[in-house]
């Protein structure tokens, strides 16, 4: 396909991916003649990842061309690969190692951990920004004196180990290495939102089964 049947597939402007292009976000198509370039159904699926990131994520530019560094790194492990991409993606600001509240919640947090039997997310700790983004949350509970510590996170944590076999399995019914890397990224993104309402839509519903409109 042509620039614009490219637009008009995607519902992006010409000029956003003609920038898109310059900024090495968007592999350029395949040169016909010298003012013109075809593009293929990838450029489609990198041209919506892009959009996703930018437009509903908020992702900078300079970190969506970090996040698709990693996507279109194929001497990586699959789960390093993955890893990567997800991590460059912003992140929670970094916890204060010398906040009371903070090492409590670490100590819960590696005791959820261990409870669990997570040994591969234990050796991540140092690394894993979802570590320290727990670690910010627990913390937070804690400073305002609720007591959310690994006994409270543990059937939460069951509960998302479940969703994320769900998307693991969803993940591996594409074809290519790129392709479900990229479908982890626009599931961080856009999934996140469709749980968090999940929750929130089964949270009404269960008070109104237990305690009525009244």
């Amino acid at each position: 396909m042509r620039l614009a049947e490219l637009s008009r597939h995607s519902g992006v402007s010409t000029a956003t991916i003609k920038y898109y292009l310059r900024e090495g976000l968007l592999p350029p198509g395949r040169q016909i003649n010298a003012t013109t370039a075809e593009y293929d159904e990838e450029h489609l699926g990198r041209l919506r990842l892009v959009r996703a990131m930018i437009q509903v994520g908020r992702v900078p530019v300079a970190k969506v061309r970090e996040v698709l560094g990693h996507v279109d790194d194929d001497s990586l492990p699959r789960s390093i690969r993955l890893g990567a991409a997800l991590w460059a993606l912003p992140q929670v600001p970094e916890p204060d190692e010398d906040d009371e509240y903070v090492q409590v919640a670490h100590q819960e947090v590696d005791k959820l951990l261990d409870q669990l039997g997570w040994e591969n997310a234990k050796q991540l700790t140092t690394i894993s920004p979802a570590y320290r983004s727990l670690v910010v949350a627990v913390a937070a509970f804690r400073r305002i004196g609720y007591d959310f510590g690994a006994e409270l996170l543990a059937p939460y944590a069951e509960l998302m180990y479940r969703t994320a076999v769900l998307d693991v399995d969803n993940m591996e019914t594409y074809a290519s290495e790129a392709e479900r890397i990229e479908f982890a990224i626009l599931g961080a993104i856009l999934n996140e939102p469709v749980l968090q309402a999940l929750h929130r839509l089964a949270q009404e519903e269960e008070t109104t089964r237990r305690y009525g409109f009244e």
